[in-house]
């Protein structure tokens, strides 16, 4: 009974500090888009490569085939000198030109998608610059535009995820929660402690981090308000207190505390600080996810003998269970639309990341194992991260909801508990 709480609370014990995430793209699709990104117009007092940074967005997806540099015939930087056919001549079914300009005195980047088959534009924006020297957001907010112009669905390019790090020998590591871009650049240290920091999760308008910190070994739930650096101390019952979930409205926390029995999810108000039981059984329920709708939470329990996945309403009631695929099944979550579970599945082959169509409750595994853990979704429900065993330690990984195309974060050390961020509002 005990093997569901080892799992789950002590997997970001082996974690060094904030650098940048390297990102190998280790899939792809076959069916992927040929496009190309030609090098931007770009005063003197811009170093940045913009165009460089818009191409290996969208390269990372595996959803678009990038036309080396070295290939292109022309290097426009504005629709009125693409010669189409010279495209055309070598595959590119979508062309990117743009140009930063200063109309006014203010920088802006102006940027156009061209589809090179039928010859017009299908996408162009002036998206304002206020610092030369920090082009990566636009850049982001440009390649946003596009992929969501192409594929239907919104980027995630200009998002960010959390997660927690450790450094140093095991008597004295420093444990870091960090937050950085979603192409792993800009990582920002959120905070720092000898104890371990866990279970980073996002509020809805992603302006507030909760997580679990310990003060002389007496586990905690914190909120940290990222813009002021405020923080307040949620609850610190006797026992556990872990596995913070936002509600869908970011007015509560649903919450693992063990202070009254055994572990059980508890649902907090965060304004006033009152709480209410949810589960109430002899079994260990953790690890919470709030439905989109809020309707419903689901959570692991053992209560059938061996750790599965489990739903129950909002308001209480009697818990049904979802998984019976694999020994075990455990840390949900939602996808954004509320039609998949993200969750790790353990079988013969070890513990991998698993897709659950809760309609018609097909589980695909989407990870190769043998210990994966701590999945959340991409904002737009396309792709999940998660935790893996690399050569060196954890490091962190993404895979498409289908499988099909996967990356690794890499960085010196261990690096776990990936938290995706919502989309900017």
């Amino acid at each position: 009974m005990k093997r569901i709480l080892v799992w789950t609370w002590l997997a970001a014990l082996a974690m060094p500090a904030a650098a940048d995430l390297q990102i190998t793209v280790t899939g792809g699709d076959a069916s992927a888009l040929p496009i190309a990104v030609v090098p931007f117009e770009t005063p003197p007092d811009v170093q940045e490569d913009l165009a460089a940074i818009i191409e290996a967005d969208l390269a990372r997806t595996g959803l678009f085939r990038a036309l080396p540099r070295r290939d292109m015939l022309e290097k426009p930087s504005e629709p009125a000198k693409v010669d189409y056919r010279s495209w055309r001549a070598v595959g590119v079914e979508h062309l990117i030109v743009g140009r930063l300009q200063r109309p006014n005195g203010k920088l802006q980047l102006n940027v156009q998608l061209l589809d090179v088959v039928r010859g017009d534009g299908v996408l162009g924006h002036n998206l304002p610059m206020p610092n030369p020297n920090r082009v990566r957001p636009v850049a982001h907010q440009a390649a946003d535009l596009i992929y969501e112009k192409l594929t239907g669905m919104p980027g995630v390019f200009s998002t960010q995820i959390a997660y927690v790090t450790a450094s140093g020998p095991a008597d004295s590591r420093l444990h870091q929660l960090v937050i950085a871009d979603a192409d792993g650049a800009n990582p920002q240290v959120v905070a720092t402690s000898r104890e371990p920091l866990m279970s980073p999760a996002w509020s809805p308008d992603r302006k507030q981090l909760a997580y679990v910190g310990f003060e002389r070994n007496r586990s905690a739930i914190y909120i940290h308000t990222l813009a002021t650096g405020e923080l307040k101390k949620i609850v610190s019952e006797r026992g556990i207190n872990g596995s913070p979930a936002w509600s869908p409205d970011g007015t509560q926390l649903a919450v693992t505390m063990s202070f009254e029995q055994n572990p059980d999810i508890y649902v907090i108000d965060i304004a006033s600080g009152a709480r209410r039981r949810l589960t109430d059984h002899f079994a260990i329920d953790t690890e919470a996810a709030w439905s989109p709708d809020g309707r419903e939470i689901a959570f692991t329990s053992d209560r059938g003998g061996q750790p599965q996945v489990y739903v129950v309403a909002t308001e209480g009631g009697l818990a049904r269970r979802l998984t019976f695929e694999g020994r075990q099944n455990l840390r949900p979550r939602y996808s954004p639309d509320g039609r998949l579970l993200a969750l790790v599945n353990y079988d013969d082959m070890g513990y991998r990341i698993g897709i659950l169509d809760l309609r018609t409750r097909e589980l695909r595994i989407v990870s190769d194992g043998p210990l994966d853990e701590s999945p959340s979704f991409s904002p737009n429900g396309a792709v999940v991260i998660y935790a893996a065993q690399g050569r060196n330690g954890a490091e962190l990984a993404t895979a498409t909801v289908d499988g099909r195309v996967r990356q690794r974060l890499h960085q010196a050390g261990d690096v776990r508990e990936p938290a995706w961020s919502p989309l900017n509002r």
